[in-house]
């Protein structure tokens, strides 16, 4: 009868792997930052800058589902738009990772205080309290 030894994930590995997961989430959202400036560079080449007037981008780009619809038609304000929304849900992802490993590890303190940040967080970008 053979004992296989069992690896446990310890704190250096998950250290290693939350590194890991922030440093690709900011590197792919500048690629994505990058590739839609420059669609929006090339698509917008010849037209005239009207610095006198302020024109807003109106409610196209206001939402998850708006700005994932640009990109299907690679407009590129809504690559961009992507790419920061891919910047602005790294931590989130960091957070959500934290919480499955202090659930592995059994810490149920560090569990509920990441569920307790992941609701302020989710409050938050909802509007927050409203009076």
């Amino acid at each position: 009868m053979s004992k296989e030894p069992r690896h446990y994930t310890g704190d250096k590995d998950i250290q290693v792997i939350i590194g890991t997961l922030l440093r690709t989430g900011v590197y792919t959202s500048l690629g994505i930052v990058l590739l839609g400036g420059i669609i929006f560079m090339v698509s917008h080449a010849r037209q005239p800058v009207d610095y006198s007037i302020f024109r807003a981008q109106g409610p196209r780009l206001a939402s998850i589902g708006g700005i994932l619809r640009g990109v299907l038609t690679l407009d590129g304000m809504a690559v961009i738009q992507f790419g920061i929304l891919l910047l602005i849900f790294t931590p989130i992802a960091r957070v959500v990772f934290s919480i499955f490993s202090f659930l592995i590890e059994r810490d149920y303190l560090y569990v509920a205080i990441g569920l307790l940040i992941l609701t302020i967080i989710g409050i938050s970008m909802n509007g927050g309290f409203t009076h």
